[in-house]
């Protein structure tokens, strides 16, 4: 059984089809609803280097938050940034998937597919009715 792990927000429409797509490889992951249990500092931090990303470009702007603190502003350093996404992980944009391809966060949802070990076992429609994915399981380009 391959190990795949999603940091999930199930109000959240990519996440939702990003899980949906992991399933449709016939694995079922371990969901860690990141909202209501967040990484730590050292997790965070880790999953930021296996994206080969800065903290900037894992923070949503989106949310409230992101406004009343002048996250915007380029003030502030990788640390200071995790440190609201820490205090506030609606911050933290989603979903993560780490599997043994790699970790990514998957925006767009079939960004997963490039980090499933698994072929994908039949067609796939997101949820807005794109069908990503055909009958025979292969992505639709």
């Amino acid at each position: 059984m391959t190990d795949i792990t999603i940091y999930h927000n199930p109000a959240c429409g990519t996440s939702r089809n990003t899980l949906a797509l992991i399933r449709n490889s016939g694995v079922e992951p371990t969901v860690i609803l990141y909202l209501e249990t967040p990484p730590n500092r050292e997790q965070l931090k880790a999953l930021i280097s296996a994206m080969g990303i800065d903290a900037r470009a894992l923070l949503r702007n989106n949310v409230e938050p992101y406004e009343k603190l002048g996250l915007a502003e380029e003030r502030f350093s990788d640390e200071q940034l995790i440190e609201a996404m820490l205090n506030y992980p609606i911050l933290i944009n989603r979903p993560i998937v780490v599997s043994p391809l790699g970790t990514r966060l998957c925006r767009p949802s079939e960004a997963v597919l490039d980090i499933l070990p698994d072929a994908q076992q039949g067609e796939f429609r997101k949820e807005d009715g794109e069908k990503v994915i055909d009958k025979q399981g292969n992505r639709i380009v």
